[in-house]
C-alpha cells in the first residue's frame, strides 16, 4: 500500500518540486496540493492523507499556526519544508515541539542535497510512533544526587526525533555533566538556534562546537549542520571540525564521530544512539564497544523511529538497550566516580 501525501506550500514551484521528488517513488502517492492553510484544511478533510509536507511561510495562516490546529484536531505526520534562514531554524524548531515529525530544507546552493531524504522521511513518518512529551515533566529536571565526573566523555548520535531526545536526556544532566560530543542530523543554520535552545534549558553549558575547542566537564558541543564533529588528542581531546564528504548520506556524520573516539580516547567514553532513520553510527559504535567502551541504544518503544538503534543492535554494537527516559540516569551512574562502574 502506498503512503498518501498532500502538499501544502505557497509556492506553485515549490510544490511542483516536492511532488516529483515524492513521485519519483513507487510506494508513495502524492494525492493533492494546497496554496494555504484554507486549501489544506478542506484537502485533508476530503484526502485523509498519510503525511502532510508543510511550508512555514504561508499567506492567511502561518505553518505553525496551522500545524498546532492539525495536531490538536487531527493528528497527521507532518513533515515541515522551510528555507535555510537563522529565523527559520528556530521556527523549525517549535515545529518540532509542536509535534512535526522533521524538518527539512528547501534546496539553496549551500544545501543541494536537502531533499534526498524527502521520500525515505516520508514513508519513515508513515509508519513512525509519537512518544509523550517527557522534556517538560517533572522525571526530566537535572539530578540533584551527588556526582563527581570519572573523567570518561560522552557521545551520543541521532536523527530524526532527536530533538526532544536530546532534550530529554540533557535536561536531567547536573553542571558538571562528562565532557559530551553531540551529531544530529540537522541543515546548516538549524544547529546554532538547536544548541542556544538546549543551553537555556539544560544547566551543562551547551554551544555549537567549534574547532579547536578542548573538552571540558559541564560542556556540551553540537556538531554544526555542516561538518562532521571528530575529537582529537590522546592526553587532551579536543573537538576538530571537518567538512569532508558525507558518510552515509550526513554531514555531519555520527559514524565519522563515533569513530574518532573509538581512535582517540579508547574505553574512556560511552557511545549512545537514539532515534534517527538510516544506519548511521553503527559501524562507529560497534568499533566503540570493541574498544571496550559501554554502548547504549534507545529502545524501539520509544524511538520515533527505530531505524539507527536498529541498525546498531542487529550488528552487535550495543551493550544495552533502554527507553529514552532512564538513558541520562544510566549515563550518570555509569560515570559517577563516587559510585564507580558496576553495570546494574
Amino acid at each position: 500500500m502506498s503512503v498518501r501525501v498532500l502538499v501544502v506550500d505557497d509556492s506553485a514551484t515549490m510544490r511542483g518540486l516536492i511532488t516529483a521528488t515524492l513521485r519519483a517513488d513507487p510506494q508513495i502517492e502524492v494525492v493533492g496540493q494546497a496554496q494555504d492553510p484554507h486549501e489544506a484544511r478542506q484537502a485533508i478533510k476530503a484526502l485523509a492523507p498519510d503525511v502532510i509536507t508543510l511550508d512555514i511561510e504561508m499567506p492567511n495562516m502561518n505553518g505553525l499556526e496551522f500545524l498546532d490546529k492539525i495536531m490538536r484536531l487531527r493528528p497527521t505526520p507532518v513533515i515541515m519544508v522551510s528555507t535555510l534562514t537563522q529565523a527559520g531554524a528556530d521556527v523549525n524548531l517549535r515545529a518540532l515541539e509542536i509535534g512535526a515529525f522533521d524538518c527539512v530544507a528547501k534546496p539553496s546552493s549551500i544545501n543541494q542535497h536537502s531533499f534526498e531524504q524527502l521520500a525515505e522521511k516520508v514513508k519513515a513518518a508513515a509508519i513512525s510512533r509519537r512518544q509523550p512529551r517527557l522534556v517538560a515533566s517533572a522525571a526530566a529536571r537535572p539530578s540533584t544526587a551527588a556526582y563527581v565526573p570519572d573523567g570518561r566523555c560522552l557521545a551520543i548520535g541521532s536523527s530524526t526525533g532527536g530533538v526532544e531526545a536530546l532534550l530529554t536526556i540533557l535536561r536531567k544532566f547536573p553542571a558538571n555533566c562528562p565532557p559530551t560530543i553531540i551529531s544530529q542530523h540537522m541543515p546548516p543554520t538549524f544547529t546554532k538556534s538547536f544548541a542556544a535552545r538546549l543551553n537555556k534549558l539544560c544547566a551543562p553549558e551547551v554551544s555549537e562546537a567549534a574547532d579547536g575547542a578542548p573538552l571540558k566537564t559541564g560542556h556540551v558541543y553540537l556538531a554544526p549542520g555542516s561538518a562532521h564533529l571528530e575529537i582529537t588528542g590522546l592526553t587532551a581531546p579536543r573537538v576538530h571540525l571537518s567538512e569532508a564528504e558525507r558518510v552515509n548520506g550526513h554531514r555531519p556524520s555520527v559514524d565519522v564521530m563515533f569513530h574518532s573516539v573509538h581512535r582517540c580516547v579508547h574505553d574512556r567514553a560511552i557511545g549512545v544512539i537514539l532515534t534517527g532513520l538510516g544506519r548511521d553510527g553503527a559501524e562507529g559504535l560497534l568499533a566503540m564497544r570493541r574498544a571496550g567502551c559501554e554502548t547504549i541504544g534507545q529502545d524501539e518503544a520509544t524511538s520515533v523511529v527505530y531505524g539507527m538503534p536498529k541498525a546498531a543492535f542487529e550488528i552487535g554494537a550495543l551493550t544495552q538497550q533502554m527507553p529514552l527516559e532512564r538513558i541520562a540516569d544510566r549515563l550518570l551512574q555509569s560515570t559517577n566516580a563516587t559510585r564507580g562502574r558496576k553495570i546494574s
